[in-house]
């Protein structure tokens, strides 16, 4: 019988869907990719069939270098989720990538890849802070994670 003390990562995964499919096929193999316009060049985030910059549908995935800095965060008291509230307090920060500024991400900032939502203390946390994507696999979906830049 399993241990009703140990401590086990949520559940919660993301819904994926034609669109983002190769975002997360790409995050599997440890690469983090943003979808670009083939004809205009812009990035665009989250994934959706048609540029909002030209209208075109024709498209790619770039390799990012997974490098950015925390543009905001969040310690949410109480969890909105019951699942999360072993780990409270965590963190949920969004990430602006260093080569696409107008591209921001939503993560977490943790101390390893593996790592609990809540190993980074909170006063660790400052907006412009560098970091660097790491990825871990959660309920069966490989997600980004993000950890402190070493300086």
């Amino acid at each position: 019988m399993a241990d009703a003390t140990a401590k086990t990562e949520p559940l919660l995964t993301p819904t994926q869907d034609d669109d983002g499919a190769p975002f997360w096929e790409y995050a599997t193999r440890g690469e983090l990719r943003i979808q670009a316009c083939t004809a205009c060049g812009e990035l665009r985030f989250p994934p959706r069939p048609c540029c909002p910059h030209c209208q075109s549908f024709d498209s790619d995935w770039r390799r990012m270098s997974g490098r950015g800095r925390i543009w905001s965060y969040v310690f949410p008291h109480p969890p909105l989720l019951p699942a999360y509230a072993e780990q409270a307090p965590y963190n949920a920060i969004i990430v602006e990538l260093a080569e696409a500024p107008r591209i921001r991400l939503v993560g977490n900032l943790v101390a390893a890849p593996d790592a609990p939502l809540n190993s980074i203390p909170p006063e660790r946390l400052r907006i412009g802070a560098k970091v660097q994507v790491v990825f871990a696999e959660v309920a069966g979906t490989v997600v980004p994670r993000w950890v402190l830049e070493r300086s």
